[in-house]
């Protein structure tokens, strides 16, 4: 009987000798010490002197010397040229024991045992997709094809969940508003938009990660791979492009939602289902400021989110106003090729010092990712353990810390700060005008921490580009006017301010039970329980809701495989049992909420500091990071705990 090879296991290959060592060149050294390891079962190769110093995020060294990383690199040469004339042959699982040493070896220390099942359960080495669903049989055909679920958006987490659904052999419908898949990698398509968090971790974990040509990829490539992987699954079968949920309404007496859609042609169309997913996400719905005198611009004004395909800038004076996450990717881009950029900032963001943020993948590591066994899994961990959220303590406020200028918030965060600001003033030097405006005036990681390889502070000493803090009075026709009365003439204005993270399934309108209003429930203070499932409204359940934005580590696409285990976890209760709807308890929601607040508020992400941040409501509370451990969350979230719902 024929067996299907393990596809992180090395796909066989017939390079030379010379093509090996080549490739080898450009690969990450501890990452291949490992895959050593899996080609010969041998493990002295992670137990002599070389060996990872360091487990700091984006850095692929690992502390090795060039003089290190070149003898491990000779001795791996004719090891891999005899695995190669043997026929490549797949590896053996490795035991429990020397997976744990494994992944002391590229930490660099000893992990925590308690952890352990979360990084192997992301390696793959039996092949298997974790996530997977495997109960579809368990289930009746004829229990199943009478059971729809409604996803309502096709970003990675709506495409996700069509995935598991199809393996569950559920009939469902994604109802998409946009032409195809991808949710924010669709939306925005300004200049420079890339991912900040490393492309191979930035990925599904059952998908290969063998193809990314840049560490942190663009959005063209991003959007080009949840196609692909849409149509792998055959997914866009399922899914109503150009078509817009408008509202959803709970029938009490069929135990099954209304949902009203805007079809393509402008018409509406009403779509039944036992279950519906959110997977509308935070970044789906922008936020527009309130300047006096927007309207009156004479020339193209627009969201960043909404950047027009057709747009020249050569030769033009732009107005950037924001410099956020967006602002940071787009004005280095352009400001080559416009006259003149004006960037307008209210608050000075940290930026982590990344030189691998542009950085393409050399072919080398292409070809170890694709044919070494298990290196893009142990590259992958690489950047997963550091981003695990392990160091969660780290981003809570000491209490015993005192720092008048409020600069800080315990000794660590003292000197990240000051990495952080010789990064900003070693580019910037010569420049104090520029420094006292790019120094935030807040703890490191207290608002969203972006990635900088140093073009946006090169981008701001163009002799083109100028910085303004002062506010904005008011737009007009040909431009801006700041709060000192000075008009700055402008051809275009980008609005790169953000999106409506507090507003969750905005514009939407949902019913609950009793005709329970979802936005009125929420208020100003979403909540939900695990930010999945919401008191009042059975079988309705969110990904990438409320409290579950992550600012200290791993990525979202991981959180998603996370939530949708979940909900696949909760519909199979459903499906098991017969019973038609669940929600969570009030006082098991009520009583996380509550260990929430305490959480959340004990965060750096809370510090009185910070005056505007997207993470904080109107009142400067939190409702949408997530202050658990990652480990945490993951453990949370394998299976429903059926104590802790309503049924009927």
């Amino acid at each position: 009987m024929a067996t299907h090879r393990n596809p992180h296991a090395g796909l066989p290959f017939a390079d030379d000798d010379t093509a090996i060592a080549a490739a080898l060149e450009d690969v990450c050294v501890p990452a291949l010490m490992c895959s050593m390891v899996h080609m010969t079962g041998d493990p002295t190769w992670i137990r002599g002197e070389i060996r990872p110093r360091v487990a700091i995020l984006n850095n692929y060294e690992s502390g090795l010397t060039a003089d290190e990383q070149a003898e491990i690199r000779s001795r791996a040469v004719p090891v891999i040229a005899q695995w190669r004339d043997a026929g490549c042959p797949e590896p053996q699982v490795p035991s429990p024991k020397l997976v744990k040493e494994l992944m002391d070896f590229m930490a660099a220390a000893p992990v925590n045992p308690a952890v352990v099942p979360m990084f192997a359960d992301d390696l793959h080495f039996d092949g298997a997709d974790s996530g997977a669903i495997t109960w579809k049989d368990e289930i009746s055909p004829n229990v199943r094809n009478a059971f729809h679920v409604v996803v309502i958006g096709c970003g990675e987490s709506g495409l996700l969940t069509g995935i598991r659904l199809d393996q569950a052999g559920i009939p469902y419908t994604i109802v998409e508003k946009t032409d195809g898949p991808g949710g924010t990698w669709r939306d925005n398509r300004y200049p420079g938009a890339r991912v900040d968090i490393g492309s191979h971790f930035y990925c599904y974990s059952f998908e290969p990660s063998d193809h990314w040509s840049e560490y942190f990829c663009r959005q063209p490539e991003l959007r080009a791979y949840f196609e692909r992987v849409m149509r792998k699954y055959r997914v866009d079968e399922k899914c109503r492009f150009n078509t817009e949920v408008l509202k959803a309404t709970w029938n009490e007496t069929t135990a099954t939602w209304s949902v009203e859609v805007r079809t393509p042609d402008g018409s509406t169309d009403v779509i039944e289902a036992n279950v519906v997913v959110s997977g509308t996400g935070a970044l789906n719905a922008p936020r527009m400021p309130d300047i006096p005198g927007m309207e009156e611009f004479n020339g193209p004004s627009f969201h960043s989110a909404r950047w027009p395909d057709d747009l020249d800038l050569a030769g033009k004076r732009v107005a950037q106003i924001g410099a956020g996450a967006s602002g940071f990717q787009i004005a280095p881009t352009i400001a080559d090729e416009v006259a003149h950029l004006d960037i307008y900032q209210r608050t000075a963001q940290w930026m982590f010092p990344n030189m691998n943020y542009h950085r393409s993948v050399p072919d080398g590591d292409v070809w170890a990712m694709r044919h070494l066994p298990f290196y893009a899994r142990w590259f992958r961990f690489l950047m997963f353990y550091p981003a695990s959220g392990l160091s969660i303590e780290g981003s809570r406020v000491d209490p015993n810390w005192h720092d008048p200028e409020g600069r800080s918030i315990s000794q660590a965060s003292f000197e990240r700060r000051g990495i952080f600001e010789n990064w900003i003033t070693s580019h910037l030097e010569g420049r104090p005008d520029l420094i006292e405006k790019s120094m935030p005036h807040y703890p490191p990681s207290a608002k969203r921490m972006l990635q900088d390889n140093g073009s946006w502070l090169k981008c701001l000493v163009k002799p083109n580009v100028e910085l303004i803090k002062i506010g904005i009075e008011r737009v007009v026709a040909d431009g801006v006017v700041t709060e000192d009365g000075e008009h700055h003439p402008a051809d275009v204005i980008v609005y790169a301010t953000g999106f409506r993270h507090n507003d969750y399934l905005f514009p939407m309108t949902i019913i609950g039970r009793k005709g329970i209003n979802l936005r009125e429930q929420f208020g100003e203070e979403p909540t939900a329980y695990l930010g999945i499932s919401i008191p009042n409204f059975p079988n309705l359940f969110c990904l990438y809701g409320p409290g579950t934005n992550l600012a200290h580590g791993a990525s979202l696409i991981f959180q998603s495989e996370c939530q949708v285990n979940y909900v696949m976890s909760a519909i199979h209760e459903l499906l098991l049992t017969g019973h038609r709807a669940m929600e969570p308890k009030t006082d098991v929601h009520d009583k996380y909420v509550a260990t929430y607040e305490s959480e959340i508020g004990q965060m750096v992400w809370a510090h009185p500091t910070v005056k505007h941040s997207h993470f904080k409501n109107k009142d400067g509370k939190i409702y949408t990071l997530s202050p658990w451990p990652i480990p945490d969350y993951w453990e949370w979230t394998r299976k429903v705990n059926p104590e802790e719902y309503d049924f009927a």
